[in-house]
């Protein structure tokens, strides 16, 4: 490890804070669709909705999606309006993502009262996906996957079971929370997702590979379906400063090909590279693109190509 954990409080992290986006109550941040494979080996067009509303409770120490969310609990209705404007816009798609930068099942971020109307408007899909904190996963998921009528997905962020990093994250979750979680929804014939960080603050980069592979078999061995793995980046405040004080770096490019590619190899379950701003991660202009493309690939097929060769020698 760089060094011991430095525990911080959610105080000291929402401190550490810069400022928050101007977002619309009535409008989700963002929508867009893209390819991802599918659970029975098609690659599928996923529509992706990111639902403006309240902060999530939990204040992890690396996230940064509060920045797009708002101070109090939106309107009801007005989720079931941002879904509205999101489909309105977006070409057809088989599944779909309901992201609201924390958690589905929190009733001060999707009201209860919104859950037929939003019913309504997704059971079409072949797949909805939500995402939800494994303390907030309750009867009441498979309540709704009953109402719902198609497959449903829950992404639960597993992010280390390193045992003094987990902890340092302020996730405020223990290894069995995330396995009660994965068992319960299991029950209810809900899928499940874990999201895991690739090189969470506190690691070296070598520990960070390993230690997201650790997590992937974990992940698996509870009957998790798919792993989609986040490089960690900085973006913040705290990160920034534990950045500034060796604590922490960003992944490196070659270590995001190494776990996927092992991932992928373990053929226990789908994995996914995040790649959203990747450009960050290039270590040149010349081989970024293709090792980006590359990993996009792996992402959609689920094997792995011959890697890519570069003279700057980070691809080798």
């Amino acid at each position: 490890m760089n060094s011991a954990p430095t525990h911080f409080s959610g105080r000291d992290i929402v401190a550490a804070r810069p400022g928050r986006n101007p977002v619309d109550p009535e409008r989700p941040y963002a929508c867009l669709v893209e390819p991802e494979r599918s659970a029975s080996g098609q690659v599928v067009d996923v529509a992706t909705v990111f639902l403006t509303n309240r902060e999530c409770p939990f204040r992890c120490l690396m996230c940064d999606l509060w920045t797009n969310t708002t101070i109090d609990s939106v309107p009801a209705g007005a989720i079931p309006r941002q879904i509205d404007f999101a489909l309105e816009r977006l070409p057809r798609a088989q599944q779909i993502k309901l992201y609201n930068s924390g958690n589905f099942f929190d009733a001060k971020a999707i009201p209860r009262s919104d859950h037929p109307a939003i019913i309504d408007r997704v059971r079409s899909f072949e797949t909805v996906i939500v995402e939800n904190h494994p303390r907030l996963c309750s009867d009441a998921c498979g309540r709704f996957r009953d109402r719902l009528g198609t497959t449903l997905e829950i992404a639960l962020g597993l992010e280390t079971v390193h045992p003094q990093v987990l902890p340092a994250l302020n996730k405020q979750m223990t290894l069995d929370d995330f396995a009660r979680a994965v068992s319960l929804l299991l029950r209810h014939d809900v899928s499940v997702r874990a999201f895991i960080l690739l090189r969470p603050p506190f690691l070296t980069e070598a520990e960070g590979v390993a230690w997201a592979l650790r997590s992937i078999e974990y992940a698996f061995s509870l009957g998790v379906a798919c792993c989609s793995v986040i490089p960690t980046r900085a973006g913040n405040g705290l990160m920034e400063r534990l950045q500034a004080g060796g604590q922490f770096s960003p992944p490196t490019l070659a270590s995001m090909e190494q776990v996927l590619e092992a991932g992928i190899r373990l053929e226990r379950g789908r994995v996914f590279m995040d790649l959203w701003d990747i450009e960050r991660f290039f270590p040149c202009a010349r081989c970024g693109p293709l090792r980006r493309e590359r990993l996009r690939q792996m992402n959609l097929t689920q094997h792995v190509p011959a890697p890519v060769s570069c003279d700057c020698g980070s691809a080798d």
